[in-house]
C-alpha cells in the first residue's frame, strides 16, 4: 500500500476575503504547495529539475470545496498519487484540525515536459516509489 503525504499549514489572514473565509483560489496555493513539499521530501527540487530541462506541469485540475477555513485555521493537506501512462494523478485533500473537518478534495493531474515534449520522467517514478500506487500496467 502506498503511504499518504502529510503537509500541516495555517490560514494567514490575507488569504481571506470580505466574509472572512479562505478565497476559493487560494486552495489552489495549498495544493502546490504540498506537492512541492513532496518533491523535495523525495529529493527532487523544482529549481534543479528546471536547470535540466525538465518541467514537471499541471494539465488539469479539479477541486471540490467542502467546508470554508477561516483565519488562523490549521489544516493538513494531503497527498496520494496514481500513474496511469504518463500522467501522475495527485489525489489531494485539506482537513481542518483538531475536529478533522474535510474541507477541499481535489485531483491534479500532472505531466512531465522533457526537453519540451511530454516525456516518461523515470526519476519521479523512483522518487516518489513509496507513494505511488500504478493504475497502467508497466
Amino acid at each position: 500500500m502506498a503511504l499518504t503525504f502529510e503537509n500541516k499549514m495555517k490560514v494567514r489572514d490575507y488569504e481571506c476575503d470580505s466574509q472572512g473565509v479562505v478565497n476559493n483560489a487560494i486552495y489552489l496555493h495549498y495544493f502546490e504547495a504540498t506537492r512541492h513539499e513532496l518533491m523535495e521530501k523525495c529529493g527532487l527540487r523544482l529549481r534543479d529539475l528546471t536547470e535540466a530541462n525538465i518541467i514537471p506541469v499541471v494539465r488539469n485540475a479539479n477541486i471540490s470545496y467542502r467546508s470554508s477555513l477561516r483565519g488562523s485555521e490549521e489544516f493538513v493537506c494531503t497527498i496520494r498519487i496514481v500513474r496511469d501512462g504518463l500522467r501522475y494523478f495527485f489525489h489531494q485533500q485539506i482537513i481542518r484540525i483538531p475536529d478533522n473537518t474535510l474541507c477541499a478534495s481535489a485531483v491534479i493531474e500532472v505531466v512531465c515536459l522533457i526537453e519540451g515534449k511530454v516525456a516518461k520522467p523515470d526519476m519521479f517514478d523512483s522518487a516518489f516509489a513509496g507513494y505511488l500506487e500504478w493504475k497502467d500496467k508497466r
